[in-house]
Order: C-alpha cells, then structure tokens, then sequence
C-alpha cells in the first residue's frame, strides 16, 4: 500500500486550504517538498519528518524551508522539539503562500479524528511587542492567554518579533509550554531571516498548533533496539547517552553544553573584538582565554548551570538535555559568542543583558552579532561616529581597555544594546538593514571608503544575500557552499587544502540533509547519520531510494549555488591568519606550506585561487 506526505496547503491571502498528498518514495520530507513548493509559490513550508512522534530520540526538529531573505537563495532552518506537538495535527507539513490583508495569528487545531481547523486572526502585533518591550516572549505569552484554552493538551507557538519588521534576519522563536506555562527553554529557527519572510510576505506574527490527533508513530523500543544491536551491539538509548555527551555533560572538560564544551576546548582559536582577534600572537590569544574565558566568563556558566545541573530539553523526552539555562536566560554557545567575546563582552551579567533582548526582538542573534560588532569596531577606528548610530560614548575595543572585565563588558553591552535598538527604529540610515547588512556595508562603503566593508566578516551570495558564518576560526566557515550559516561544511580545526576542503564539505552536507529531510537534531548526528536511510528502509522498505533522493536534493540546491568571492578584506585574513597559524603550529604537509606561501606572497591573489579550490571541490562533488 502506497504511503503518503500530507501537506496542508493555505493561502494567506484568501483563507482557501486543501491537503495535498505527496508519495512516499518521490518524496521523503520537509525539504524536499520545500525545494520543490518554494520554487513553484514561493512558499515557506514549515514541517516534520516522516518519524516525528516516535520513541527515537531527536526525531521531532521542526523543519523551515524556502527563498530566505537574508540569503537570497533557499534555506533551511531548524527548531529543537517543536515537532512534537505538530505530529498532534495528523499532517506532516504546512506550506504557506499569499499574503494576509494585515498581521495576523496563524490557527490550527485538531480534535482526534475531526477535520483540522485553520482560521486567521487580526492581531496589533506592534502594541504586543511593546507590552515591557518583552517582543517575542510578550507576542508568545499573548497568543497563549488567547487560544491555549482552546487546546485538549499543550500546544506550541511560534512567534516573531520587531526584527522581522525592520530587517531581513528576523528569527523565529518559540518554547516548550509544560504544565500550563511557557517555559525557559525557548528554541529558534534563527538562520535565514525566516521571520522576516512569515511576517513580510505573508503577514503572519505568530502560529499556534496542536490537537489529539493519534497516528501509527514508531512505539515499540524492543524493535528500535534490535536494529541498534544489529548496527552497534548497543540498545538505543546507550548509544545515545555515548552520542550525546558533549551537550549533556563531558567529563574530559568538566562542563557541558556547546558553550561550556566549546569554551573550555578553544584556548588559541577564540575570536574577539570583531575578529581582531586573528592578527594577534597565539599567546595573546591564549592570555584572553585564560583571563577572560576560563577565569570568569566560562566560570560563571559553570557555577551558575553546570554545577546544580541546570539542564532543560527543547520539548521532546532527550538525554542530551542540551538546554542550559540559567533563571530566565537560555545559553548557547554561538549567541553567546556573537553577542560576548564578539563584541568585547566577556561576563555573564553583561552578556545576559544584550543577548536577551536580542532575542526578545526576534533576531537572528549570530547574524546580529557580526553585524553589531563590525559597526563598534568602525566606531571605535572613526570610520563611523557615535552620534550617527544613536550612541554617545565609543566601546572598549580592545584587550588593553578592558581593566575590569565586568564594569567594561556591561559598558561595550549597553552601547550594542542601544545600537539593536536604534536598528528597530527608522531614524538612523547607518542602521538600517531592510535591504540587509551586506546592502548597508556597501552604501556606508560608498561614503565612508572601503576600509568600511573590510571590517565586516561576512559570506555573500547573488546580488544582495549575506551570512554572518559560524562562530569557528577555520577556513570551512567561508566556503562557498549553496547554504551557509549552518553546519553545512567542514568546520574542523585541522587545515584541508581547499579542493579536498570543497569535497569535505560535500560530505558534511549530505549528511546533515539525511537528518533535516527527516526532522533530526544534529545533536544525535554520531548514529542519525548511519541509522536515518536504515529507518526509511526497515519501515517503507526505501533506503536506497532516500539515499539517491539526498544525492538528488543537494545537486538540485547546489545548481542555484550563486556563491560571490569574499568581498572584505577581513575575511581574506580570516583564512590568511589561519593558514599561518597552523604553519606556525607545525605538522607542516606539502600542502599547508605551498599555501601559506602563496598567502605570505599575495593574499589577495592567493585568497582567488584558495576560494575558487573549494568551489571546484564542491562542484566536482555534486555534479549529476
């Protein structure tokens, strides 16, 4: 019997909704139905993979997909746990297109075997956002207090904030509700600007789901165990725990985590200061680590969480409990990376401060991050004065400046404080990112001179799109891969010559697409990656026809791969300061030493020719 995907299908504009059924064999999840439906509407579809609701852990990620905003190509975005609740409506996905006449609050509801309800509803979503300037969470609490009684069982919500209105890297945030209240551990789909899309193209604010919808999920542990045994001699969850260590707790670091663990392991490799932080010594590298990481800002988040074992998860039963939290503050480590060290914060309070109301406002924090510190480091060289971004005082941009680590730290906070918000306001053309960053880099350029965009570390894609990378200082971070921003490439610390690089990150693509395709934390990448094709093969008896299905998806993404050369200086020396680092390191190939003196003897040439290595390699990789 022929299995199918169904897809509830609405019109925004109109209120008209059907389901659409796709072929299980065709088609397998989330993003490539995506991929197909963004090409054809250009609709954001927002789904689950095809064992969401089962007993495997890290199934139930929330899928995004479509033409991202901030990209200009399409994307895909992830949220931990919130498809737990989506399983509820009996579908698999929603792919929105048209546009409502005014904000509004997207509603779905379904009661056991009833028909699922979809109405819209009007909202003042600029009134709600300013309810204590909460954004995000005060948009959160409203949609609760008005339809949460409306549900048989707990639903969840997602919702965008101001940034959703004023930029093109609006997030979407939400959080698991337990017993009646929502949570702490809000969860995001925050690469992509993907709350710009909701709220810009379709006038959606926020969307509430959930029901009692009961389907045929994977319930019986002694089956899933047997297959683990077959492909580990390990039971499911003893592969898990061992697979999931690093965000639960690691004994080698003595912390947890991806910011304790990260923190704990980075020494020499810490980016500061807008990455200025790559011109310096390996000492002084190592000396900011040790004085203003391990010492004082690691210490505080090990003390404060991982001591009284503060561990929350996203909204589904996990191991990993991943989810560090500290009173009302949710700590990653790339937030709190971009809108730490990133910007000269190096303690907890200060950090807490700006990074909360980053995400209050809905934005894209990585992203927002590189943003705030390239414009505090021109305000700091006078390429941009104080006044012309709503401030009054210059940050401390420097190690030398920073002689008490926690009134300097609240002092370089509250100056990005008031940059996010005056980015949130139409009064300040140096902050106004409607049309992006990379567009605004270019206008100040213009005026300002080049020296402006050369501080500004960013990936570019087509005409207009841009991505603040990951928060590692390695070369993979800057590929030019077709979708950046995500751990879609290698991102390992060891230096690959960059034609095998591109291949590498071919690799590390079609891996993790095997487990977004069908709704997975990466998290559980260790076993996801080798056990997801057996899934599909055990339960619809099509593992080869996934495998080729992923093949197939990442050469169709790859064929818009409009990749741009780096067009900032900073980002030529991101991997010119790089290679030179691990030359200085030793363990020098062939290959390490011919590039480090092409680098040492032109950047600028040497950077076109690295650049172009890797496209060839990704190229080469995903040819048809």
């Amino acid at each position: 019997m022929e299995s199918f995907i169904k897809v509830l299908m609405i019109d925004t504009s109109s209120g008209f909704y059907k389901i659409v059924r796709y072929p299980i064999g065709k088609y397998f999840g989330p993003v490539d139905i995506g991929f197909h439906l963004s090409s054809q509407y250009n609709a954001l579809t927002i789904g689950t993979g095809l064992l969401a609701g089962s007993i495997i852990p890290g199934s139930n990620r929330l899928i995004f997909t479509g033409f991202s905003p901030c990209w200009a190509g399409f994307y895909i975005s992830t949220m931990g746990g919130a498809a737990l609740e989506f399983d509820n409506l009996g579908i698999n996905m929603i792919s929105i297109i048209g546009k409502a006449p005014q904000p509004s609050i997207l509603y779905l509801n379904r009661n056991h075997g009833e028909e699922i309800i979809v109405d819209l509803f009007p909202v003042n979503v600029f009134d709600i956002w300013n309810t204590n300037n909460k954004g995000v969470y005060a948009l959160l609490e409203y949609v609760f207090s008005k339809f949460g009684n409306k549900y048989q069982t707990n639903p969840r919500i997602l919702a965008t904030g101001p940034a959703s209105y004023y930029t093109d890297f609006g997030a979407i945030g939400s959080a698991p509700i337990k017993n009646k209240e929502i949570t702490h551990a809000d969860t995001w789909a925050g690469r992509g600007g993907f709350g710009s899309k909701l709220l810009q193209q379709h006038n959606i604010a926020a969307i509430i789901y959930g029901g009692t919808y009961i389907d045929e999920d994977i319930k019986d542990k002694c089956v899933v165990d047997s297959w683990f045994e077959d492909k580990y001699n390990k039971k499911l969850i003893a592969k898990d725990i061992e697979a999931t260590t690093k965000y639960r707790f690691d004994k080698n670091f003595e912390t947890g985590g991806t910011f304790g663990v990260n923190y704990a392991s980075m020494s020499s490799y810490i980016l500061a200061f807008n990455y200025q932080s790559i011109y310096w010594t390996d000492n002084e590298r190592i000396e900011l680590h040790k004085k203003f990481i391990v010492d004082h800002y690691l210490k505080q988040f090990n003390e404060e969480i991982i001591k009284p074992r503060k561990f929350k998860d996203c909204g589904e039963p996990c191991v990993a409990v991943c989810k560090k939290v500290y009173q009302k503050y949710k700590k990653d480590y790339e937030p709190y990376q971009s809108l730490g060290p990133l910007i000269g914060v190096f303690d907890q309070r200060a950090a807490e401060y700006v990074t909360y109301f980053a995400d209050s406002m809905g934005f894209d924090s990585i992203s927002l991050g590189g943003v705030v510190a390239w414009i505090m480091e021109c305000i700091d060289k006078g390429y941009i004065k104080p006044y012309e971004v709503g401030i009054s005082e210059k940050p401390k941009f420097s190690p030398d400046k920073i002689k008490d680590i926690v009134e300097d730290s609240m002092h370089n906070a509250r100056i990005a404080y008031e940059i996010i918000k005056n980015i949130l306001t139409d009064k300040y053309e140096m902050l106004n990112l409607k049309d992006g960053a990379r567009t605004l880099a270019h206008k100040i350029a213009y005026d300002r001179g080049k020296k402006v965009i050369d501080r500004f570390l960013y990936n570019a894609f087509r005409r207009k799109g841009w991505m603040v990378p990951n928060q590692y200082w390695t070369a993979g971070v800057l590929s030019p891969m077709p979708i950046m921003g995500k751990y879609y490439m290698n991102y390992s610390r060891e230096f690959i010559e960059p034609r095998k690089l591109g291949r590498e990150n071919v690799k590390r693509f079609i891996n993790e697409l095997y487990m977004d395709n069908m709704g997975f934390c990466r998290f559980h990448r260790n076993w996801a990656e080798e056990m997801i094709p057996e899934f599909v093969g055990k339960i619809y008896n099509k593992k080869y026809e996934y495998k080729e299905c992923i093949k197939n998806i990442a050469n169709w993404i790859n064929s818009r791969n409009a990749s741009v050369f780096w067009e900032s200086e900073r980002n030529i020396d991101f991997v010119s300061c790089f290679i030179q680092k691990k030359f200085n390191e030793g363990n020098i190939n062939s290959d390490l030493e011919y590039w480090y003196n092409k680098f040492k003897e032109d950047k600028n040439k040497a950077a076109f020719d690295f650049w172009y290595e890797i496209h060839k390699g990704i190229h080469e990789s995903l040819k048809n």
